[in-house]
């Protein structure tokens, strides 16, 4: 029997700290826009029944996580992305970003060099440089140095329902977080249960969505809410690990401590002389064991943010296979659904 044709889009999938990453290279249609954050705009107002298709079950999950490789409008830039979950469209991915560099090394994209290949990313926030090893023919660990990072809100309260009065951060990394130590909402993020996370997280990032208008010295386009972050309230230097988990989107967990998340979280420890330039830290997903470094480069002044920094975070990803996924007619569950 012979099979039907089908337009396929294939993909790249891996994992950074357990976080999914789900390359899409090939197979989308065409993408209309001069600069990335138009495209941005277009595959959210004309193609957005792929993401979903792809995001979410029966071929993803409620935790999916995709890259849509594109045209770059950056002459220097290696390569150009847009990032996707379960809700929509990031402007910044930092998991994202260590799995790209792997896999720019290793589908050719970049010409490999030892110990250590350079390769330029185009996210929507900005031109991001990754560095990946490579040694004997094999890349292995990325890092990454970040677009101009600074803490847009800090020691702010808020109510928040069901939990009273919360003291929180806004810090920008490639994305707006909403950064506050769980301990507030009676939550230890290595025993209590993923649920109650998710729950507290939420309930933060509406609160403060509802109260503080954001804004960005480049675009608007970048001056929304992407999550909260929970962390153990460690924020002075230490050697130890500090752990945080990252929620965002539509409820979405990330596995890893969070590449994006990682930056805004050092430029606001940055802003608040609780680290010092060239302090590395470690920060850890207490639910999976997954570690990311941070440190703050070098200060960049951003707007009205004198003390900006550039964050590098290194951290590993690896391969778990490629696919091929299409719409196959009369398929009523075609565009995906998410169980909650």
């Amino acid at each position: 029997m012979e099979r039907p044709k089908r337009q396929a889009i294939c993909t790249v999938e891996m994992h950074t700290g357990g976080e999914p990453l789900r390359i899409i290279h090939s197979g989308y249609p065409s993408i209309e826009g001069g600069t990335l954050l138009e495209k941005r705009r277009y595959v959210r107002e004309k193609l957005d029944h792929l993401r979903t298709m792809l995001m979410r079950e029966p071929r993803g999950h409620f935790d999916m996580y995709g890259a849509l490789l594109v045209e770059s409008d950056l002459p220097e830039a290696d390569l150009a992305v847009l990032f996707m979950h379960n809700e929509g469209y990031s402007t910044m991915c930092g998991h994202g970003v260590i799995g790209l560099g792997r896999y720019a090394v290793d589908y050719n994209i970049v010409k490999p060099v030892s110990p250590e290949t350079l390769v330029r990313i185009q996210c929507p926030c900005g031109l991001v440089t990754a560095h990946v090893e490579y040694q004997e023919g094999v890349s292995g660990a990325v890092r990454f140095e970040s677009v101009p990072a600074f803490a847009f809100l800090t020691n702010q309260r808020i109510d928040v329902d069901g939990y009273g009065c919360i003291e929180y951060d806004i810090g920008f990394g490639g994305a707006f977080y909403a950064l506050a130590d769980a301990a507030q909402f009676g939550i230890n993020l290595g025993k209590s249960p993923i649920q109650e996370i998710v729950a507290a997280g939420s309930s933060l990032t509406e609160a403060v969505r509802r109260s503080v208008p954001l804004s960005h010295p480049e675009s608007q386009d970048l001056a929304f809410l992407y999550g909260a972050i929970l962390t153990d309230g460690r924020d002075e230097w230490c050697d130890e690990p500090t752990d945080n988990i990252c929620i965002f989107a539509d409820c979405q967990v990330d596995r890893s401590p969070t590449g994006s998340g990682v930056t805004a979280r050092v430029a606001t420890q940055y802003h608040k002389h609780q680290i010092k330039l060239g302090e590395k830290r470690w920060f850890s997903q207490p639910k999976v064991g997954s570690l990311f470094s941070g440190l703050a480069l070098r200060e960049i002044p951003f707007g009205p943010y004198k003390d900006a920094v550039v964050v590098e975070v290194s951290g590993k990803a690896n391969y778990t296979g490629e696919c091929s996924f299409w719409r196959e007619e009369g398929d009523e569950l075609a565009a995906g659904f998410l169980l909650k």
